[in-house]
């Protein structure tokens, strides 16, 4: 859901010993003229842009694919097959997103072209959609028309925790121990219910996942890019599957959601934090093994990968529709044969979602500029039009 960034600089590295200097015969030395002088100056090139890193466009792209493939098994976890890959997904794509949104955010400042887009790209899409989505199902689902900010509805609760998180991304820039104290105070939030105002629970439990994101350094993304690393990753995401499949009717799917207290299980808050750790531990190896597995280069969809907010906003139309039409019950969906459908649509339906014309038609909802709504940052002692005076 944001910019990638590059992994090296580009810079030509310089020789240890400085070349002997030798004396320039009299027909190349300096002009005599300042006319020629400034015609001889080397003129200074403009510094390249960097280019975007495939490896992350790479990264969002079969992320969001896994977050709608997520959605769409929830409908038909009665397969065990289908309900063994759900559990597999949602132990660690909601993780694996937001640990890359941290990454991506380290020069996250509050600057006032950052804070405007923070606005314009997270706020604005958040109050659009979460309108959008409580009148979709007002009319299309006969729900009950119930439009609130604080309560995010469906899938709307990550753009508020996105933006909540982004604006603490200058304070885990300055402490210490940042993992620690984030993952401190995730367990402390599940154990007493916070309500459900903003999502709170999931907006603390994963905040841990988002500063790690933050903490990350290029040369950690480049251990999990040696060639050693492939299989190793092929072997735990193996397992991990095998580990879902086996855990799909002993576990409490409610523990995958990040969205209860520990009371909601019938735990106590030391058995709760153990299984919190548990989570945080098997989520954290499996976005490793998975990153070890993406793509480094360019291909067909690493493009795709710079708009993944479209398709995570748009998906759950798509999604919903299926729903209030009733074509979740339909009986062969409910089938092996029937989950490979529901797989292959999803897989379609996000790619889909992430093209040029769908971008076209919904930028002014999810990109606007509002340039009226801003004014020039404004600075302590710049009130009334008068400076402070300097101390000293």
């Amino acid at each position: 859901m944001s910019p990638a960034v590059m992994t090296y600089t580009g810079e030509v590295p310089t020789s240890p010993t400085a070349a002997p200097t030798v004396e320039a015969p009299s027909s190349a030395r300096a002009p005599s003229t300042p006319e020629a002088a400034q015609a001889s100056a080397p003129q200074a090139a403009p510094a390249p842009r960097k280019p975007r890193d495939p490896f992350f466009d790479n990264v969002k792209y079969l992320a969001i694919l896994l977050v709608v493939l997520g959605h769409s098994l929830g409908y038909v976890t009665d397969v065990p097959m289908a309900k063994g890959l759900y559990v597999f997904v949602y132990m660690f794509h909601m993780p694996l997103f937001i640990l890359i949104t941290g990454y991506l955010s380290r020069n996250w400042s509050f600057s006032s072209g950052k804070a405007r887009k923070l606005i314009t790209h997270v706020g604005v899409p958040y109050v659009v959609f979460e309108f959008t989505y409580a009148i979709y199902g007002w009319l299309a689902g006969g729900k009950q028309l119930e439009i609130s900010l604080l309560k995010p509805y469906y899938l709307m609760w990550f753009l508020l925790a996105l933006f909540l998180w982004r604006l603490s991304t200058p304070v885990w820039q300055q402490i210490r121990w940042p993992v620690a104290g984030a993952l401190l105070i995730a367990l402390l939030s599940y154990m007493s219910d916070l309500g459900s105002t903003f999502h709170i629970h999931r907006v603390l439990g994963l905040l841990p996942f988002y500063v790690i994101g933050l903490k990350l350094k290029p040369e950690h993304f480049e251990i999990l890019k040696k060639p050693v690393a492939r299989p190793i990753g092929a072997l735990v995401l193996a397992v991990a599957l095998g580990c879902g499949y086996l855990a799909r009717d002993r576990m409490d799917l409610y523990w995958l959601y990040f969205n209860h207290p520990n009371s909601r299980f019938g735990v106590g808050n030391f058995d709760g934090t153990l299984m919190r750790l548990a989570m945080f531990a098997c989520g954290l190896v499996m976005v490793a093994a998975f990153l070890s597995l993406t793509p480094r280069r360019n291909h067909w969809f690493t493009k795709l990968g710079a708009a993944t907010l479209y398709c995570y906003l748009l998906h759950g139309f798509v999604i919903l529709a299926v729903k209030y039409t009733g074509l979740w019950g339909t009986e062969w969906l409910h089938t092996v044969p029937g989950v490979l459908v529901v797989c292959a649509a999803a897989m379609v339906v996000g790619t889909f979602l992430l093209t040029k014309p769908v971008i076209r038609c919904t930028r002014w909802a999810l990109e606007p500029k509002m340039t009226w709504a801003f004014t020039p940052l404004r600075r302590p002692g710049a009130a009334g039009g008068q400076k402070r005076p300097r101390s000293g």
